[in-house]
């Protein structure tokens, strides 16, 4: 399928049927009843979707590819909505109902739609999507890796996230020059934190803003005593630590600030 590449946003299109399909099949539908893909493009990964027993709503911001989705699924029960999703107000679209997320997704700003999907992440209990391998590898890495940082930190305080499988670059038109890997998270539970999370959010930011040195040195803004310093954890770089233990981190800053 020819297609012009969306070099703007960064966008390289799935032209492998086949693995379109996989990444289509990578969604439960238990627990929503819409899904929104994002930057369809042509729609490879649509017409899989549309195939099952969901309800399907794409945002795509270039309006040629907005023109061939009108066009060739106009026959479908698929909702287009010609806009940026960074912008799109998600709440109001859905009303409140739980969705999944799906796509494709731009490179140079899949790490911004994954941090406003965790802003949204009451009313999202799946995510599943294709990434540059490496950003795919960083949202799923545990603590100790070099890759573990802000973005897999806060995505698995809240999400289980699962590195699925790497996908080529022959499979793209434009080939990208890296691999690119999809990956399916999948909320947990109980997806509220036992502290105040807009702290947690800070603490996380500012421990792997400086993440060689000790959380002691790092987190000197939020002003802890020396009696709160002399804890332990301090001593410890943000690398070394779980997701848990960045709630334990978060619980403990703001029990000293009482």
């Amino acid at each position: 399928m020819a297609v012009k590449p969306k070099k703007y946003l960064g966008q390289h299109f799935l032209k492998d049927e086949n693995i379109a399909r996989k990444i289509a099949d990578t969604l439960s539908l238990e627990g929503y009843d819409n899904v929104l893909e994002i930057g369809p493009g042509m729609g490879v990964l649509t017409k899989y979707l549309l195939g099952k027993p969901i309800k399907t709503h794409v945002i795509e911001l270039d309006s040629e590819s907005v023109v061939y989705l009108n066009n060739h699924f106009s026959d479908q029960d698929l909702t287009i909505f010609e806009a940026d999703f960074l912008k799109f107000d998600l709440g109001k679209i859905f009303q409140n109902h739980q969705f999944a997320i799906i796509g494709n997704f731009p490179y140079n700003i899949s790490s911004q739609i994954v941090f406003k999907a965790l802003e949204h992440r009451a009313l999202i209990p799946e995510f599943s999507g294709m990434f540059q391998k490496e950003v795919a590898q960083r949202i799923c890495a545990k603590e100790g890796s070099k890759t573990y940082g802000i973005l897999s930190v806060l995505t698995q305080a809240f999400y289980e996230a699962q590195y699925l499988f790497t996908v080529p670059p022959t499979v793209f038109n434009p080939p990208p020059r890296v691999d690119s890997g999809v990956l399916l998270l999948k909320r947990k539970s109980n997806f509220q934190l036992p502290c105040n999370e807009s702290l947690f959010f800070k603490i996380v930011k500012s421990s792997f803003q400086q993440r060689r040195k000790t959380l002691r040195n790092s987190l000197k803004t939020f002003n802890l005593s020396n009696n709160l310093k002399a804890n332990t954890i301090f001593g410890q770089r943000p690398e070394q630590l779980s997701v848990s233990q960045f709630i334990e981190l978060t619980s403990l800053i703001e029990g000293d600030s009482k």
